[in-house]
């Protein structure tokens, strides 16, 4: 799996997770929902922006910018926010600028993200996709 992957795993199945235990997976027990984590398969709309939001608030508010920046965005999901993590996902997603952690790079790879994520069933936040 890709970056990307990633990025949408962990997002998704979070919503998944949460999705299974409020419909009463608990019955199942935890292990249900520890299943349904990372793992996303496609079925009703996943509100992108409550999920990060909870994920902030899970972290204790972190000072992160996620709405807007791709490393706070990773940092937030536990990914490897590194130059070359971010080369791998702009090559995943079709950035064909340089690779060096521009802003140019960076916004792009944000905006494109938010864009992917829309694409494969999740709703993005105006605010978040520009």
């Amino acid at each position: 799996m890709g970056i990307f992957g990633s990025i949408r795993d962990a997002i998704f199945g979070t919503a998944q997770a949460n999705a299974a235990a409020q419909a009463g997976a608990a019955d199942a027990g935890s292990a249900a929902s520890t299943e349904a984590f990372g793992t996303w398969t496609p079925g009703a709309p996943v509100d992108v922006g409550a999920v990060l939001r909870e994920k902030m608030t899970a972290k204790g508010s972190p000072a992160l910018n996620y709405e807007t920046s791709i490393v706070d965005l990773m940092k937030l999901l536990d990914l490897d926010s590194s130059l070359a993590a971010r080369g791998q996902l702009a090559d995943e997603l079709g950035y064909t600028g340089a690779k060096d952690g521009s802003v140019e790079m960076n916004l792009w790879l944000h905006r494109k993200v938010m864009e992917e994520l829309g694409r494969n069933g999740g709703l993005v936040p105006e605010s978040m996709k520009s």
